[in-house]
């Protein structure tokens, strides 16, 4: 039961800002795919679109350069060995990467355009196969 109590009490003093602005030197796209594709499934569909829809605006040059610093720090947490939540925890493991990706993708909303949700849509159905639902993923990041 303490570890519970824990995990909650962790939550509760995160800051997912502070969590971005400390991770972005830690980011490589080569390490955010690894990962991707090795806990996509654990991560759920949701995080797992919001986060390669992060991906693709990060990779577009229209992008402006503020809102890739904040789309690495976002994504180099995701991909960072050591969570404030341990990855390894069931039910709570993608928590706290849950709350940062979600929080980068508010902040560079208005960075993402209609192809970089395309892109992630794509990559889903790749990833995820017959099992790829769109029902969680709020409408407005959804490719029309």
């Amino acid at each position: 039961m303490k570890s519970k109590e824990q995990h909650e009490s962790k939550l509760k003093k995160m800051n997912p800002v502070k969590l971005i602005k400390g991770s972005k030197k830690h980011f490589s796209e080569k390490k955010y795919v690894e990962k991707l594709l090795k806990y996509a499934r654990k991560i759920g569909i949701k995080i797992s679109y919001y986060s390669l829809l992060l991906f693709y605006t990060f990779k577009s040059p229209s992008t402006p350069k503020s809102a890739k610093l904040t789309i690495a720090g976002a994504l180099g947490y995701l991909i960072l060995p050591i969570d404030l939540i341990p990855d390894a925890l069931p039910a709570v493991g993608f928590t706290d990467d849950a709350a940062v990706i979600i929080s980068a993708l508010y902040q560079v909303i208005s960075s993402i355009d209609d192809t970089m949700k395309l892109q992630a849509h794509n990559r889903m159905q790749k990833l995820f196969g017959q099992d790829y639902d769109t029902e969680e993923i709020e409408d407005k990041f959804k490719p029309e």
